[in-house]
């Protein structure tokens, strides 16, 4: 719908919209002036993260599984939907491995029948383990195609392959984005990643656990930056499909994690270490440099500023529990 200072409305499909990116994005697209459908079966997505935009009439919400036909008319596709914690997406690998590739199949689908643009939220698993550092986007991985990651891993790689086949094929237009780590408010508290895992146990006095020796390292995105990469990505001409990174460069070991966010809580929880699972990678960072020539985009929040934003929102979830911390918060 074009407006009389010349916005056109768009209305706008958002699979996974209740978790922790889609909730931002739909949030997003809302304050953009949009239109917003959010599909999500709610396995790892939460009602309480879209509560609010129910007060928008043009907000809608549908409990559905991707991995199953879906009828929809949009102009725009956000296919985000899928569990991307290893705790969740081990749950039931299978079922992974259906919602990224026959999800990807059937919002490919609408895509196809409706004219809409689709957006695939791939993911930097698609690196697997990498022996080259940091990632560009030409950087075909290393990865083990039968270990506990793989139902997640090559299920990305399969949706990927799938977008650029449907635009070969049927010239269907298509964004893909390979996210790397990132964090903020609606992280799901028990999906098992270092940031959430770090900042719970922090707030309540447990021993932080680090796998391996700590030393393997990670860059942090902080989630506003991340949905600006993917509005920015969206926009772009019809000719720029992707894949393109959008992470933070700045990396750091999974250590200085621990210790900054036991500073920033003012908590004495010890640190403890544990085996590393299998085919975690250990170094794991971005090369945005075709994020920044063709979205002029990279991340604007620091680590400590993020950092402080999600403890304070851990912190009323799990109940004020950094209060009765035995120190007093220094962040």
């Amino acid at each position: 719908m074009l407006s009389e200072t010349g916005f056109v409305r768009k209305r706008v499909l958002v699979t996974g919209g209740a978790g922790f990116l889609g909730s931002h994005l739909c949030e997003r697209l809302l304050a953009d002036g949009h239109d917003v459908l959010c599909v999500d079966n709610y396995f790892t997505g939460a009602k309480d993260n879209i509560a609010p935009l129910f007060a928008s009439a043009n907000f809608e919400a549908l409990r559905h599984d991707i991995s199953t036909p879906l009828m929809a008319e949009v102009d725009e596709i956000y296919n985000l939907a899928c569990p991307a914690s290893p705790r969740h997406y081990q749950y039931d690998p299978v079922q992974t491995l259906k919602t990224s590739v026959l999800g990807a199949i059937h919002m490919l689908g609408i895509a196809r029948r409706t004219g809409a643009r689709a957006f695939q939220a791939s993911t930097s698993e698609v690196y697997g383990d990498p022996d080259v550092h940091p990632q560009p986007e030409d950087y075909c991985g290393n990865v083990n195609p039968l270990g506990p990651r793989a139902c997640y891993d090559e299920g990305k790689r399969c949706a990927e392959t799938l977008f650029f086949d449907h635009r070969r094929k049927h010239g269907t237009s298509i964004k893909v984005v390979r996210i790397f780590n990132t964090y903020g408010p609606r992280m799901h508290p028990e999906d098992g990643r270092v940031v959430s895992n770090f900042i719970t146990q922090a707030l309540r006095g447990q021993d932080i656990t680090l796998y391996g020796d700590g030393s393997q390292t990670r860059a942090f995105c902080y989630v506003s930056d991340m949905i600006e990469g993917f509005v920015r990505m969206m926009r772009t001409p019809d000719d720029v499909t992707g894949p393109v990174n959008l992470g933070n460069p700045h990396e750091l070991t999974v250590r200085d994690l621990a210790e900054r966010i036991l500073a920033l809580t003012g908590s004495r929880s010890k640190l403890v270490f544990a085996a590393l699972p299998q085919d975690d990678p250990t170094q794991r960072c971005p090369d945005i440099g075709r994020a920044k020539a063709l979205l002029d985009w990279q991340p604007t929040v620091e680590l400590d500023e993020g950092l402080t934003r999600t403890i304070a929102y851990f912190d009323a979830l799990l109940g004020g529990r950094r209060a009765r911390l035995s120190v007093p918060a220094t962040g």
